[in-house]
């Protein structure tokens, strides 16, 4: 048996059962051992950055690593970005990058890169499996680290996967994550909660009950309570608490914590802003706040918070705070607010919202407060190009859900091949593409960084436009069913539709 098979038997073995891959000529024996692993469902894509994208879309969704198998560093490179938004939301995935036979990289050949140093900055772990014997070992230690901070990197030379020898045991595979890490005690945190602090949530998923146990310390205490502006995956609609985000705008967050004197994180970082401005704060909390690190950034904190709301005396459910959403007058040409309205209106229940939606979809999270229960997954990273392959994923994992990727056109150009794979496999993803034939986002950016008048090198970089992009067509070529809208009626139309009826579809809106 080659050390291949024993590698993809072993992680079966451990509860791995997907692997996103685009493989090459390196990886050959792996991909024939996937024979041997009949559990692992291998999913090709067509561009690594959806293999990527679409393992933290899996592992945030079964809070279980999925495998991506990679062909050597320009593979890797491929999927760097979305693994950089994976790495910021501690999803759990093992990489599986090839690498030239040990005896031949000496040689320098064409593909030849530094692979480590390239995984390097987005791995919570990282090995190179020089020779077979310490294969399953490091694949071991590769889910045990990615389960317990995120993605790992596991770099695999030809020779050694095609070996024949026998790899050294490891110890019993571990199935569940680590426990949640405390950083600070109960009664010592609820002694700063008051008026004039501040509860930040995060870390790889805020439950029901997490942000029930949040909102009634607020009411309790008084202290404002607010969500990381861009969380792994957080529950809402339903009975979930609506609990709003710290803004993405660096004004808008100083703002919202001037007054705060004690700054508490659960499973959040300490809130900076996404880039430097002339004249503006990087940092969002102010200078005297007193920053408590109650539970540790990336770590659940359900049980962290129930026990914080036990210990101030917050005992009994606030209720929920929003009415379910109704559909707005649908006759309209579609804005903003009216698409954030149709969203929340359609929503089925136990949906799952993959939202890159960017400038458009501005409102939809706050609307969807009053739909009913879904999880609600973010751009961690920033880098844009997450949306669609973090669907794709998130439909792997929960095949009898509904996932609906809220997409800016821009963004979706970076991964627009997730399409196909959706196609191939049959998932169920209803893929709304927000086009305003424009990086509006960039628009907003030149002014906040102090540039009033736009010129016309920059209204070209930022104009989608000359010529137009057909998403519809696009859709159609990779086997997706779509359509173009451009009211609110038929929004809500070509929603209804698509959740009713199985396998992938794309909702071309067209924004007045």
């Amino acid at each position: 048996m080659k050390a291949a098979q024993r590698l993809l038997e072993y992680a079966a073995g451990s509860g791995v059962s997907a692997c996103f891959a685009n493989p090459g000529t390196s990886e050959m024996h792996l991909v024939a051992a996937l024979d041997s692993a009949p559990a692992i469902r291998a999913i090709l894509c067509l561009f690594e950055g959806v293999a990527t994208g679409a393992a933290d879309g899996f592992g945030r969704m079964a809070r279980q690593p999925a495998l991506t198998l990679l062909h050597l560093g320009p593979g890797l490179a491929n999927g760097i970005a979305n693994l950089h938004n994976a790495y910021r939301a501690r999803t759990p995935i093992l990489s599986l990058i090839g690498e030239h036979a040990t005896y031949h990289r000496a040689n320098n050949p064409p593909l030849a890169s530094d692979i480590a140093a390239l995984a390097r900055p987005v791995s919570a772990w990282l090995k190179t499996a020089e020779t077979p014997a310490d294969l399953i070992v490091l694949a071991a230690e590769g889910l045990e680290a990615a389960r317990r901070n995120g993605p790992a990197a596991l770099i695999l030379p030809a020779d050694v996967a095609w070996s024949d020898a026998e790899p050294r045991a490891a110890g019993p595979p571990p199935t569940a994550a680590p426990g949640d890490q405390w950083e600070q005690s109960v009664d010592a945190v609820a002694k700063t909660l008051g008026p004039d602090a501040a509860l930040l949530l995060g870390g790889r998923i805020l439950t029901p009950r997490a942000s029930a146990a949040a909102q009634r310390i607020a009411e309790k205490t008084g202290a404002k309570v607010l969500v990381e502006t861009f969380p792994a995956r957080i529950a809402r609609g339903g009975d979930s608490a609506p609990l709003k985000r710290l803004p993405y705008l660096t004004e808008m967050a100083v703002g919202l914590l001037a007054d705060v004197k004690s700054l508490v994180l659960a499973g959040a970082a300490d809130p900076v802003a996404f880039f430097a401005l002339p004249g503006r704060a990087t940092r969002l909390s102010p200078e005297n706040v007193r920053t408590i690190e109650y539970v540790r950034a990336g770590s659940n904190p359900e049980a962290a918070l129930e026990a914080l709301a036990e210990a101030v005396g917050a005992k009994d459910d606030c209720g929920r705070a929003d009415s379910p959403a109704a559909l707005p007058n649908t006759d309209t040409a579609i804005d903003p607010y009216g698409f954030a309205q149709v969203i929340a209106a359609t929503l089925p229940e136990h949906a799952i919202v993959s939202d890159e939606s960017n400038t458009l979809g501005l409102y939809a999270f706050d609307a969807a407060a009053g739909a009913p229960a879904h999880d609600w997954l973010t751009l961690t990273g920033g880098a844009i190009g997450q949306g669609l392959p973090l669907a794709t994923g998130a439909a792997v994992a929960c095949p009898d859900r509904r996932v609906l990727a809220l997409e800016a056109d821009g963004s979706a150009l970076y991964t627009i091949q997730s399409l196909w794979t959706q196609a191939r496999e049959g998932l169920n993803v209803t893929n709304v593409i927000l086009n305003n034939g424009a990086y509006a986002i960039l628009r907003l950016e030149m002014m906040r960084v102090g540039i009033t008048e736009q010129t016309q090198t920059a209204a070209n970089l930022f104009d989608l436009r000359r010529p137009s992009i057909d998403f519809t067509a696009l859709a159609a070529g990779f086997g997706v069913p779509a359509t173009r809208v451009s009211t609110l009626h038929e929004l809500a139309q070509a929603l209804r539709r698509s959740f009713a009826t199985p396998g992938p579809a794309l909702i071309e809106v067209v924004f007045a």
